[in-house]
């Protein structure tokens, strides 16, 4: 597990807001789909439409149970041969086993795990593709993903990074690390650490499993709209997801909250003395800041509430939409 001082992750945090920055997890989830039957396959496990996505594009998408509720955001991305989708990490045995029991004998799908093999570089920061020009990297397109030679070890670059800030990702086989970590830092790329991407995480309120993302939320509730296709047919959980849209029955949103002090996550949010919703994450790094579930008939952005002892500012925050998203809009 990567840690720095204090010091060194407020200076990495001014390198991501003004120049280069990189991180690597301690580890990924990242599952390959092969056979004939694969697109399909995952198009009806999860939100998204799969079966629209084009040959070296990428997009998010939702794992949800029968009932609609929340088990991973993961990121597909479609290879000339086979689908690669990256997981929460925590989350990579459960989707394997999850996807496994839905697999019949007939179906031509081939599930294998990748996660000991690979690992991924979250590149941040308004310079990085200034840096990956000078080492002669093809830059795609936004939604694109390109496979770049480096020594004997091809690497996928992507179009965006898992916070959406600006930058990229790399997804690397875990022989080709060490050498390209020292590449970053010869490029003036300063290496964050995770106490530093949780905080980053928390300020653009992306959910993560176990805390924002459980079976007690859907992707709706969750902000995670952009990664729901209304139009595709019939998948797990799609007839509770379609109701839910179609009746506007949201009745929690997350959103994020700037307070006054610390607070510990798991604790109320009230307005006087009713409960409106519950912390789920919290960071101090540079102010207090936390991610919380708020009931919808209490209000969004803009609602005063209280956290035991500290007052909070109900906010929005860059990952997350409200509302149904449409691409081309």
């Amino acid at each position: 597990m990567s840690t720095h001082s204090l010091e060194t992750d407020l200076k990495t945090l001014t390198a991501i807001k003004e120049a280069r920055t990189f991180y690597v997890p301690p580890q990924i989830g990242l599952l390959e789909l092969k056979g004939a039957d694969r697109d399909r396959f995952l198009h009806n496990q999860t939100t998204n439409n799969i079966n629209a996505l084009a040959v070296g594009c990428y997009c998010d998408t939702v794992f949800v149970n029968s009932t609609g509720r929340t088990l991973d955001l993961t990121r597909v991305y479609k290879q000339e041969n086979a689908l690669w989708v990256k997981t929460s990490p925590q989350r990579r045995q459960f989707l394997w086993e999850w996807m496994d029991r839905y697999l019949f004998p007939m179906d031509k799908v081939e599930l294998t795990d990748l996660s000991s093999q690979f690992t991924c570089i979250s590149l941040i920061g308004p310079t990085v593709a200034e840096a990956l020009q000078s080492l002669d990297f093809l830059l795609p397109e936004v939604n694109q993903f390109v496979t770049v030679p480096l020594g004997t070890d091809p690497v996928l670059l992507t179009a965006s990074n898992d916070l959406d800030l600006p930058g990229y990702t790399l997804i690397v086989p875990l022989t080709a690390l060490p050498p390209l970590e020292n590449l970053l830092l010869e490029k003036g790329f300063l290496a964050i650490s995770d106490r530093l991407w949780e905080h980053c995480r928390i300020m653009q309120g992306r959910p993560i499993p176990d805390q924002e993302l459980t079976e007690d939320y859907n992707p709706l509730e969750a902000g995670l709209w952009r990664t729901v296709s209304f139009e595709k047919g019939c998948y797990i959980g799609q007839e509770t997801i379609a109701r839910l849209n179609t009746y506007k029955g949201v009745k929690q949103r997350l959103w994020g909250v700037q307070l006054s002090e610390f607070v510990s996550p798991g604790t109320i949010v009230t307005i006087g003395a009713e409960k409106v919703g519950i912390l789920t994450s919290m960071t101090d790094l540079e102010t207090p800041f936390g991610l919380a579930y708020i009931r919808t008939k209490a209000g969004g952005e803009g609602l005063q509430v209280q956290l035991g002892n500290a007052s909070g500012n109900v906010v929005a925050v860059p990952f997350l939409s409200h509302e149904y998203y449409q691409p081309n809009r």
